[in-house]
């Protein structure tokens, strides 16, 4: 079996990432909880708080999915896609929340953070489906969709920790 269709071979990078998203869901919990009577004032805030922890709650939830033991791989490509849809939806819904009539976001701010967003939550889906029907990129799309992930949630980290004080 090709190592994109082989969770198996992929247990050490889940492992990897169930532990970096983790770190980085601390992160976001401190930052949050630092400037925590900044953050509740702005509800645009409070979204792009929940953005990042749904990113991450992604990144963890997909490879814990991965590590799981004996799982067929169609199961865990209807997982992914279904975990991909549910991530897709939170993170695009806190998205249009954090940034629309935000007067601190100006427009390509917004569009960036919109792609961003895409980015971060469809390969999920994409992962999920490959694996499914044993094509395509298979858990390679993973990768991108953690990347992003991963780049979306330290920016909202960044500016709910350092941004916010300016």
């Amino acid at each position: 079996m090709p190592a994109a269709f082989n969770p198996v071979a992929w247990s050490t990078f889940f492992s990897a990432q169930a532990g970096a998203s983790a770190a980085l869901t601390g992160l976001i919990f401190v930052a949050v909880s630092i400037n925590l009577p900044k953050i509740v004032v702005l509800r645009s805030l409070v979204a792009r708080a929940a953005k990042a922890l749904f990113a991450l709650m992604g990144v963890l939830l997909a490879s814990t999915l991965g590590m799981t033991p004996g799982q067929p791989v169609k199961a865990l490509g209807w997982e992914l896609a279904a975990l991909g849809a549910m991530v897709w939806i939170a993170t695009t819904g806190s998205q249009h929340a954090a940034s629309h009539r935000n007067p601190y976001v100006n427009r390509w701010q917004r569009i960036f953070q919109h792609l961003l967003t895409q980015f971060a939550a469809i390969p999920f889906a994409v992962a999920g489906v490959s694996l499914v029907f044993g094509a395509g990129g298979g858990l390679y799309w993973l990768v991108a969709g953690l990347l992003f992930s991963y780049i979306e949630a330290l920016m909202d980290a960044w500016v709910l920790l350092v941004e916010i004080l300016r």
